[in-house]
């Protein structure tokens, strides 16, 4: 079964003041980190970002923007965009901004996964873009978008949305957080005050 990581690097970062993408946590780059993460789950990998940044990333790897035609509508697009790209039975999905994931946890996400999409809930906290999708969801994705719905969680309703318990994939909860701000990962074990 062909699988197909998407890394989402397109989000304008307006609380933390910069592309997260290029955020430091210990000495590598907040999407190198995912991208290590995905690799050994991936036949291939393709990060979906602004136009601005394609050339910030380095050239051997496979960076796009969104379709044209829903350019700029947030993680929706974004994951379509993917699909298109790069046809694939399943695509895991990650957010740039969650550099501590690891692919063990992944690969445990990647092991429930039935049908559908699924994702990860995280001590109360829903995480829709720490997910798997089959490639059916394509069309729902699309159709989600011509009809002007961008929220994630509510397309996934429309797939058939599985929600995995974060403490059945990781003791070590912090995996699952979003880094929205340079300060984040302050007191997080191993933080290297390096997150710019």
């Amino acid at each position: 079964m062909k699988t197909v990581g998407i890394l989402l690097a397109g989000g304008l970062s307006r609380r933390f003041g910069s592309p997260k993408a290029f955020a430091k946590w210990n000495g590598a780059s907040f999407y190198e980190l995912s991208l290590r993460a995905l690799s050994p789950l991936c036949d291939e990998i393709v990060i979906v970002t602004r136009s601005e940044l394609v050339d910030a990333f380095p050239s051997g790897l496979s960076v796009i923007t969104d379709v044209d035609a829903f350019a700029g509508q947030g993680p929706v697009a974004g994951i379509l965009s993917g699909m298109e790209a790069i046809e694939a039975e399943r695509y895991i999905v990650l957010p740039c901004d969650m550099p501590l994931l690891s692919a063990e946890t992944i690969g445990r996400l990647v092991a429930c996964h039935v049908s559908g999409v699924t994702a990860v809930i995280s001590e109360g906290k829903h995480h829709p873009l720490v997910s798997v999708w089959d490639r059916d969801a394509q069309s729902v994705l699309k159709s989600a978008l011509l009809e002007g719905q961008r929220r994630v969680m509510t397309v996934q309703e429309k797939v058939g949305v599985r929600w995995v318990q974060g403490a059945c994939l990781t003791e070590n909860a912090s995996e699952f957080m979003n880094v929205n701000t340079p300060d984040r990962l302050k007191g997080v074990d191993g933080y290297a005050n390096d997150c710019r």
